[in-house]
């Protein structure tokens, strides 16, 4: 579980820094795609991967991960603009459902009686958690917004999948695929962001390369022991899914209570203890 709570930690933290970036007008796209020029660095000093033989690699996954992964976040920025922040909030956390029911359908983990206990109290605590009774930033989503709620919903859960699969694949090292994704996504983002310069939608700034070098740090602490969990959980991909996405949600909302003087109602703070139950639950069934 050590794993995990690193892992979620690096999450928190890309999450504070993305809410940082907001408020003090820092362009996230650009400090995205910088983000992962940093990760690659790191992954080459730190995990020496290894790219020779790679005739066996699963490339299509590595294509995927390396769109997504950028591609998410103009999603969920056009998401919260369009259906406010609390609607993009709660698509992103019900998106568990999608890792959980893969852990089962296509990576064979056995569902025992505590795990379905750990299951329901974890989604017990993200219905909880969920801000039901805060006032949207905007008027109602507009008329085709629901189409970003849903591939922000899809694409997260998707996500989880993808990772878990390049996690379990063991012809290629994850310290080999972990740097192709962030070679491939850097390629896609930095692609994006030279075509806005280009034709005028955007702006280059120096600062957003330093921003984005910081939040690229945490965003590689964050999928680097994620993986590490799988790879350590490999017969309970639904415990790390769970977990991660529980742990996170525990952690945010302390944060939010703390730094941010965020208000939570009774219902969030019992979800918060739900939560708590269900990660200690599901690490020991």
């Amino acid at each position: 579980m050590i794993y995990i709570i690193i892992s979620i930690c690096c999450s928190v933290a890309v999450s504070i820094l993305l809410k940082l970036a907001k408020r003090y007008h820092i362009d996230v796209y650009q400090a995205i795609t910088w983000n992962y020029s940093i990760a690659i660095i790191l992954t080459w000093i730190f995990l020496r991967p290894h790219l020779q033989n790679l005739g066996d690699a699963p490339i299509f996954t590595y294509s995927l991960l390396g769109l997504l992964l950028p591609a998410l976040f103009v999603v969920l920025a056009i998401s919260v603009r369009l259906s406010g922040i609390v609607r993009t909030d709660i698509a992103q956390r019900l998106s568990l459902f999608i890792p959980i029911i893969a852990a089962f359908l296509m990576f064979g983990e056995l569902l025992t009686p505590l795990k379905i206990i750990g299951i329901v109290l974890g989604f017990t605590a993200i219905i909880c958690t969920i801000p039901w009774q805060q006032k949207d930033e905007r008027k109602p989503a507009q008329a085709n917004a629901w189409i970003y709620l849903l591939i922000v919903f899809a694409g997260i859960g998707l996500i989880d999948v993808l990772l878990k699969q390049i996690a379990a694949f063991k012809a290629v090292s994850y310290n080999t695929s972990l740097f192709i994704v962030f070679v491939l996504a850097f390629v896609f983002s930095l692609a994006g962001l030279l075509f806005q310069v280009f034709t005028g939608r955007m702006r280059f700034s120096w600062p957003h390369i330093f921003i984005g070098w910081v939040l690229g740090v945490a965003n590689f602490g964050n999928i680097l022991f994620y993986l590490k969990a799988h790879k350590a959980l490999a017969t309970q991909p639904a415990t790390v899914f769970s977990a991660m996405n529980i742990g996170v949600i525990v952690a945010g909302a302390l944060i939010g209570l703390i730094i941010f003087k965020e208000k939570l109602s009774l219902l969030n703070k019992a979800g918060i203890v739900i939560a708590i139950v269900a990660i200690i639950v599901m690490a020991k069934s």
